[in-house]
Parts: C-alpha cells; sequence; structure tokens
C-alpha cells in the first residue's frame, strides 16, 4: 500500500542524507517521440476547438493521460525517486496561446494525479523505496521584469499580480492532485519565481497543508546570470526567504557548463542542491545530442565532488540518461 503523504515526506531527509536522490528527465523529448498529431492533442473533448492545440503538451494530461502516465512510467522503472507533474505550462499567462486559461486548476490537478498513480504503482512494487510527485510550477512565456518594447523600458505584458493569481489556481490543483512537493523552476526572471514563491506561502496558508518546495533557476549562457542578470549568489539571495528544501540549476546548458555555477551555488546556499542539466547544448537543429554515458561521467564528477543531492536531466534527456 503506497504511503501517505505525510508520512512519505517524514523519510524524505533521512533519504537525502544518505544518497543522491533521482529526478526524472525531459518530459517534451518523450512526448516528442509520439510524433502526436493535431487530432492527437485535440482528442475528443477538444475536437472542436477553435484555435491549433498540437505542442500544448500540458494539455495531453486531459486527452492523452495513458500516453503521460508511459512516460512517468519508463522514468521510474529508470530509477527516478521524484517524478515532476506533467504542468511547466499550466498557468493562464502560457494557456492563453490556446485560449485554455480557464482550465490551469484541472490541468496541473490532472497532471499530479497520473504522477501520483505511476509513483503508487511503484511504490507499491518496492514498499521500502517511497516514489515523491514534484508539482512543477513553470516560469511562463513571460517575464515580469523586462520591458518587451525596446522603446519604453517601464513596458510590462504581465502584472505580479496576474503572476500569483495563476500561479495560485496551479499551486491548489497540483496539492489537490496528491503533489508531495512543488517546484518552481527554470527561473529566468526572479520576479516571476517570487510570484509564484508568494502564491504558494498564500495557498498554503488558505488550504492548511504545507509542503517542500524546491527552487530552480536557470543560467542562460556562459555569464553565469539569469536572464534578468542575476549572478547565482543574488538569485539565491533574493529566494532564500522561501527557506525551500532545495535550490538548484536546470535547462538551458548541458552539465559540463553548467558546472561551475553549480560549485558556485552550493558554496552560498545553505540547503540541499539540485541540477538537472540538459543533454548538452542544442545542435543546429534544435536537438540534443549528448549520450546517456557522457552526461552520467559529468555528473558522476558533480558527486563526487559533494556538490549535489538531487540530480536529474532537463531538455533532450530520457530514462536512458536517468
Amino acid at each position: 500500500m503506497p504511503l501517505h503523504r505525510n508520512a512519505r515526506l517524514a523519510l524524505l531527509p533521512r533519504l537525502l542524507e544518505e544518497r543522491i536522490l533521482l529526478l526524472d528527465g525531459a518530459m517534451g523529448t518523450m512526448i516528442q517521440a509520439h510524433g502526436l498529431s493535431e487530432a492527437d492533442y485535440r482528442g475528443e473533448r477538444f475536437r472542436d476547438w477553435p484555435r491549433d492545440l498540437r505542442g500544448n503538451n500540458d494539455l495531453l494530461s486531459l486527452t492523452q493521460p495513458a500516453i503521460v502516465r508511459g512516460i512517468h512510467r519508463a522514468y521510474l522503472d529508470a530509477g527516478a525517486d521524484l517524478l515532476e507533474t506533467n504542468s511547466f505550462n499550466s498557468t493562464a499567462v502560457s494557456m492563453a496561446d490556446y485560449g485554455m486559461e480557464g482550465l490551469v486548476r484541472e490541468l496541473n490537478r490532472a497532471g499530479a494525479e497520473l504522477a501520483r498513480a505511476e509513483a503508487d504503482r511503484a511504490e507499491a512494487e518496492t514498499p521500502d523505496r517511497p516514489r515523491y510527485v514534484v508539482g512543477v510550477l513553470g516560469p511562463t512565456n513571460r517575464t515580469a521584469s523586462i520591458s518587451p518594447d525596446v522603446n519604453d523600458p517601464a513596458a510590462r505584458n504581465v502584472t505580479f499580480q496576474q503572476l500569483v493569481a495563476t500561479y495560485a489556481d496551479a499551486t491548489t490543483g497540483l496539492l489537490e492532485g496528491g503533489a508531495d512537493l512543488l517546484m518552481v523552476e527554470t527561473i529566468f526572471d526572479t520576479l516571476n519565481a517570487k510570484a509564484a514563491l508568494f502564491a504558494i506561502e498564500q495557498q498554503f496558508r488558505d488550504l492548511g497543508v504545507r509542503v517542500p518546495v524546491m527552487i530552480s533557476g536557470t543560467i542562460t549562457d556562459q555569464s553565469g546570470r539569469t536572464l534578468s542578470g542575476q549572478t547565482v549568489e543574488a538569485f539565491w539571495n533574493s529566494v532564500a526567504h522561501a527557506r525551500p528544501l532545495s535550490v538548484g540549476l536546470n535547462c538551458a546548458l548541458g552539465a559540463r557548463q553548467l558546472r561551475p555555477w553549480v560549485q558556485d551555488l552550493s558554496r552560498v546556499a545553505p540547503v540541499y542542491l539540485s541540477t538537472h542539466p540538459n543533454a548538452g547544448l542544442p545542435n543546429a537543429f534544435g536537438g540534443y545530442d549528448e549520450t546517456p554515458g557522457t552526461m552520467a561521467e559529468l555528473i558522476h564528477e558533480f558527486a563526487a565532488a559533494g556538490l549535489v543531492n538531487i540530480v536529474g536531466g532537463c531538455c533532450g534527456t530520457t530514462p536512458a540518461h536517468i
């Protein structure tokens, strides 16, 4: 029988002290391998939706749940301890591209339920090894601190309040669906992340539930800074108030390029450290060429240096990488 969330979370600190935990790999990479059509994305429910839906991967939690569960299962079979929900774009800001702002809470709840079902299955098979569902809150496709108009530095296409509102809906859905933890990830603008953290704390208070929070930023190039201009030390100081279980870096770079910034973050952050890098840098066709063996060698060095507590994969990674 699967553990209750509280019992599972009670074991987490001990597990983090005993060994490095494995996060899963890319969801989008695995979905692309299915070669889904527009009709596959729509399913029956959204057959007559007035906008194109192909590429709305989060929608598959509603229209193709078997595919999403199968991807979760593959990562669990590869050894993952923590499963990320298929909810990276499940905010009103991102779903506006498809006219689906009203589905935010449902998408997050469904994403968490699918991951929870597979985690429970794996846990039932190996009761001595708990599996954790990490409710993902992505960065959205807008930035609260940078103007979209080069001629108007004060312009913004999203407000802090709008972000808080949709992150609150998303948080509620993830908790309703059975998420054990929440992760604000792929942070390129710390102001967006602070809106998510504000919303999370608000929902913890309103719902009477509290779970650990993970935070993962994105270094966009070899400058070692986020898109909004912060160094990793500044980034940590901006989010430390949330008292996260872990802080880390993911996406944009491969493990080799990310290594110095992970080291910098480990030096300043007195919490558990995570990283889930891409499978190298993208090639000319937008794909990722770093093999599982190469990535394993690079991550092994992270571990040997004592830098990380949680490792996984981002863009281009597969169960073989995990």
